[in-house]
């Protein structure tokens, strides 16, 4: 395939960025979209241009690194990491726009590079249980009845990739912090912390400047791992639920 890309450049935090139209030609199929950007900047190099900056690691939709907005979608017309979006999905003779993160809380680095150390902020002010030292204890000393089990499995599975915030109107981590909120709050490990988690997570996301959930569902929409929609209102329960005991 023959594309056209119009991606955005922004050469670091503090300068002025814009879109720059590139071709790529004898683009496969077969190929992901990470490879292809890896094609276009191959030949960028050999030109003696600068590559374009983009957030990658696993490349297996694990990790959550990477993070483009694909002609105005998160990861890409497909529901998936970016990663594992491949080619097939475009058409010879295409343009395709490339951007960043959108959102507040998530400053561009470079290019197509964002600053997502906020998520990292809001998980370590409760994304935690306590554990006590020693041996481990035996696999069935805890029980935990398979609803939970399913319920905590479910929300485990977000990555942290920011998709949620990107596609949302408003910049909301409301998604992201409801999935590691309800991950712990279920499990009978997570007690402990129960009050202080969701309280101090969700203070933490009001002050990393993202903005209010109205449940508009578009993170949960461009969600690579499913997490649900009223996993928010299950986050919104464990919040009153703790504001009221914290009253007492």
């Amino acid at each position: 395939m023959k594309l056209t890309l119009r991606v955005w450049r922004q050469k670091n935090a503090d300068a002025t960025g814009t879109m720059a139209t590139y071709e790529v030609d004898g683009i496969s199929s077969d190929m992901s979209f990470l490879e292809m950007l890896d094609t276009l900047n191959e030949d960028l190099i050999l030109r003696g241009e600068d590559p374009v900056a983009f957030d990658h690691d696993c490349r297996e939709g694990i990790c959550g690194a990477c993070s483009l907005v694909i002609n105005g979608d998160a990861h890409g017309p497909e529901r998936t990491t970016t990663c594992q979006l491949h080619m097939r999905s475009f058409s010879d003779g295409d343009t395709i726009d490339v951007e960043p993160w959108r959102a507040s809380a998530f400053p561009v680095v470079k290019d197509l590079v964002v600053d997502r150390s906020a998520f990292d902020r809001i998980i370590q002010a409760g994304g935690y249980i306590s554990a006590p030292t020693g041996s481990a204890p035996e696999a069935h000393a805890t029980p935990v009845p398979k609803p939970d089990a399913d319920f905590a499995f479910e929300h485990a599975e977000c990555i942290g990739c920011g998709a949620c915030v990107a596609a949302c109107p408003n910049g909301s981590a409301m998604l992201f912090t409801s999935a590691k909120v309800n991950h712990l709050n279920v499990l009978p490990q997570g007690a402990p912390e129960r009050e202080t988690r969701v309280l101090d997570m969700v203070a933490t996301m009001d002050e990393e400047g993202f903005g209010g959930c109205t449940l508009t569902g578009e993170c949960a929409t461009a969600c690579p791992k499913g997490i649900p929609l009223p996993s928010i209102s299950a986050m919104n329960r464990e919040w009153l639920r703790a504001a009221r005991r914290s009253r007492r």
